[in-house]
């Protein structure tokens, strides 16, 4: 497998547990970080994302979070050659029925780890288009969920992002997902993945946010890297990319918005206060 083809991007809002975590990551393949602390994530990072790796030549893209502990790296080259052989184009772990903390949808993936056919994604791309996607069809997609041991619901649209993934499944690309489960008994938040043979692949301890600020998470997170007897002696050096105006541009948009309510709250009054007088 030529590695040059593969790359690696993290969303990132703690630099304290990437600069950790991010040295169980997959080896020499290049690594992107998005600098998230300006409140960029899901759809938003995204859009960048694709805006900011178009035209760099990658075929396959590895998501993950910083929050996610690797105990098998090397198994994701594995899953990209069975993504290829059965004609996937994304894999992750379902959003809902799979583990207990989160019961949204089934029919899409969470965003803290998935692998993403990024050629075929760039020649698809359509930043309008997936953004109409945030709504789902009564009985639109047919699976058997019967198997599935959690709660979730078929009507979801808790996650902004879940327009890109109802996109690509409206588009007929096939999702490969991945087993999880709660593995230890006195921590119910952390969630191991594995692959389709039941390999051990990743920890994701949850809770980024938290790690170095919360002495609960912070202790929860470090007794996962001691699992993985984690030496922490190396330290990644990815490219970053920063949207130096995305927090200004948020806060803009916002208040626009927030206009646009008002505005319509008070013509609906004003018509309202017309119908009675008639």
């Amino acid at each position: 497998m030529d590695n040059s083809k593969i790359a690696f991007i993290s969303t990132v809002i703690n630099q304290e547990l990437y600069q950790k975590s991010s040295q169980l990551f997959p080896e020499n393949i290049t690594k992107y970080v998005i600098d998230g602390k300006n409140g960029m994530f899901g759809i938003d990072s995204i859009c960048y994302m694709m805006k900011k790796l178009k035209g760099t030549g990658i075929e396959w893209l590895i998501m993950a979070d910083e929050d996610v502990l690797f105990v098998n790296p090397n198994i994701v080259f594995s899953l990209i050659e069975e993504m290829k052989a059965e004609n996937y184009f994304v894999c992750g772990v379902r959003d809902g029925g799979v583990i207990p903390n989160r019961y949204f949808s089934p029919f899409l993936i969470n965003t803290f780890f998935s692998i993403i056919n990024f050629k075929e994604l760039e020649l698809i791309w359509n930043e309008k288009e997936v953004l109409k996607n945030q709504y789902i069809n009564e009985n639109e997609f047919r699976e058997d969920l019967d198997k599935l041991n959690e709660a979730y619901d078929v009507k979801s649209i808790y996650e902004p992002y879940y327009c890109f993934y109802f996109w690509l499944r409206r588009k007929g690309k096939k999702i490969l997902f991945l087993d999880a489960s709660a593995p230890f008994p006195d921590d119910k938040i952390t969630t191991l993945v594995c692959d389709s043979n039941s390999e051990k692949l990743l920890y994701h301890t949850w809770y980024a946010r938290s790690y170095g600020n919360s002495e609960k998470h912070t202790k929860r997170i470090n007794s996962v890297f001691k699992l993985l007897q984690f030496e922490n002696s190396n330290v990644s050096k990815p490219i970053v990319f920063k949207h130096k105006t995305f927090f200004l541009t948020q806060k803009i948009k916002k208040f626009f918005r927030r206009l646009v309510m008002k505005f319509e709250k008070i013509t609906n009054s004003n018509s309202k206060f017309k119908e009675n007088i008639v």
